[in-house]
């Protein structure tokens, strides 16, 4: 626990090939930080910081002034006393600090993974190369983009044509009002393409979320009200039975999330922040030790150029 753990750092930027479009706003550059742990074998190992502030984590600002002020060396200990404050660096050095190198660049080759496709019409048409190349089974298309009327016509069109057995999710990032949402839910309880509606209405509205819940044969899922570790375990208290979209590289240390998760036994699905390889890395290899049988949602390389 005391070993000391030589520590170095990188900033990086990677621009989307295509912008995310989501109800939050247009994403045209993922930025982070690398760290590199160095034990006193010479072993190498890395964890990724990759802020979402929008989602209530800290801010690149916040993580950068955290790797700025340690010292050339670090313990286990001082990565156990990371505050819960700054989610993303429990999650990047905690990674770095347990998982050996080796472990790191074994990446799972057999999960199911769901695919995200662009905002608006350009869904209509993109879906096609994806499912071709990659043999994808199941979608995530954003919503809460255009005028709701308009999408609605749009997921109609889009669930005709996707072939047999594909699964839509539609995610909503909280950008619909309850009204919106209601009549969201009269359509899609009769479309057998979609899998679940994720976080409908802003995390403020948790009690209409569960009457939803309640109302409709749609399933539902949180991802904004389960952004964090202490809203997870406030959802889960509050007695959610739908899907948890956990981003689990801005909800702190990997140890902890596994834990509860196992021990309670959610229905989660591991969804991606657009880290590097590092972070993701790090999460499918999580996703394994669940074995859980929902599509993880990293089908996102092809927004990279």
């Amino acid at each position: 626990m005391n070993e000391r753990l030589k520590f170095r750092f990188n900033i990086y930027q990677r621009r989307l090939k295509q912008p995310l479009r989501t109800s939050h706003g247009i994403w045209q550059i993922r930025e982070g930080i690398i760290i590199s742990l160095v034990d006193r074998f010479g072993v190498v190992s890395q964890g990724e910081i990759a802020p979402l502030p929008w989602f209530g984590s800290e801010t690149m600002s916040q993580a950068l002034e955290f790797c700025q002020q340690l010292p050339e060396t670090i313990s286990l200990k001082d990565i156990a006393a990371i505050p819960d404050c700054l989610p993303c660096c429990q999650f990047a050095f905690e990674s770095a600090g347990l998982i050996s190198a080796i472990e790191q660049v074994n990446q799972p080759n057999n999960l199911n993974y769901c695919y995200l496709l662009p905002a608006g019409e350009q869904a209509l048409t993109s879906w096609q190369n994806i499912y071709q190349n990659q043999a994808a089974t199941i979608f995530k298309w954003k919503i809460g983009v255009l005028p709701l009327a308009r999408e609605m016509e749009i997921l109609k069109q889009l669930t005709s044509i996707l072939p047999p057995g594909v699964k839509l999710r539609l995610d909503a990032n909280g950008g619909l009002n309850l009204q919106q949402a209601r009549k969201l839910l009269l359509l899609t309880d009769k479309l057998k393409a979609i899998a679940f509606i994720e976080q409908p209405l802003s995390p403020d509205n948790f009690a209409d979320i569960l009457q939803l819940r309640q109302e409709h044969t749609t399933l539902l899922a949180l991802d904004e009200s389960v952004a964090s570790f202490k809203q997870l375990q406030i959802a889960h208290q509050q007695g959610w039975d739908g899907v948890y979209v956990i981003k689990a590289a801005i909800m702190g240390f990997p140890s902890r999330l596994k834990q509860f998760c196992q021990d309670n036994c959610l229905d989660i699905v591991l969804s991606s922040v657009l880290e590097t390889e590092v972070g993701r890395n790090t999460i499918l290899n999580m996703a394994q030790e669940f074995n859980h049988p929902r599509a993880v949602g990293f089908g996102i390389q092809h927004f990279y150029d």
